[in-house]
């Protein structure tokens, strides 16, 4: 699909580059946050249920933990570039939530923050930056896919992005196709048998059961998606 402004056609992949450039800035986040507030205290009894079933029942809570904290820092990181504010959460996330979780997301961003450095935010350059930031998570965690984790979710995700990036595929569709591989990662784990964390121990038992982990990144994914949408789909 072209998309024109004038006399000009302006191609997907330019229209966000432009996109990037004017819009998509660190000012997003007290938006991208209280959109991942929403979709896990919306979903917490759900996931709650999830992580007792095979996990220590706690995920959501220390994950809320984090996210409060977030919340309390999004003007700040708003005024941020991009770099630095994936290195506050990252640090953020890893006091505030604590445990596994902390650990793994808060190794997300640092890495994330790390990639960034000197790089213009295009969807190529995201790709990488994201791609770069899963590798640090399955380093920091000793797992791959298919262990019934938030990588069952994360690595399909970041494939995708990167694939879409050499494709130069729309925009919209990008975001339909992260959405669309997050929750089929997500759904996956159903199946698998858990050889990470308390789930491990519980052998076959553990099949049946969605990860909590796997359920909370496709939720937060699936609510990042929807903003980015919206703001970048949207005519100015």
């Amino acid at each position: 699909m072209i998309r024109k402004t004038g006399e000009l056609d302006i191609t997907p992949e330019y229209y966000f580059e432009k996109e990037d450039a004017m819009h998509l800035t660190p000012a997003l986040l007290p938006r991208l946050i209280q959109a991942i507030d929403h979709a896990i205290e919306t979903s917490a009894e759900e996931v709650t249920a999830l992580d007792q079933a095979i996990g220590d029942g706690d995920h959501v809570t220390n994950l809320q933990r984090g996210i409060k904290a977030l919340t309390v820092q999004a003007d700040e990181l708003a005024r941020l570039d991009w770099m630095t504010a994936w290195q506050k959460i990252g640090m953020t996330l890893m006091t505030a939530v604590g445990g596994a979780s902390g650990s793994l997301y808060g190794t997300l961003f640092v890495a994330m923050s790390k990639a960034a450095r000197d790089r213009s935010l295009d969807l190529q350059s995201f790709a990488e930056i994201f791609s770069s930031g899963v590798e640090a998570v399955k380093q920091r965690g000793k797992a791959d896919a298919g262990e019934k984790t938030m990588l069952d979710v994360l690595i399909p995700v970041a494939a995708s992005l990167r694939q879409d990036a050499a494709e130069s595929v729309a925009i919209a569709d990008v975001l339909k196709n992260v959405s669309r591989t997050a929750v089929t990662g997500m759904e996956s784990t159903r199946d698998m048998l858990a050889t990470k964390g308390r789930a491990s121990f519980l052998g076959e038992r553990s099949r049946g059961h969605i990860d909590a982990g796997a359920k909370t990144s496709q939720l937060m994914i699936c609510a990042l998606v929807d903003v980015l949408a919206e703001h970048l789909t949207t005519p100015s």
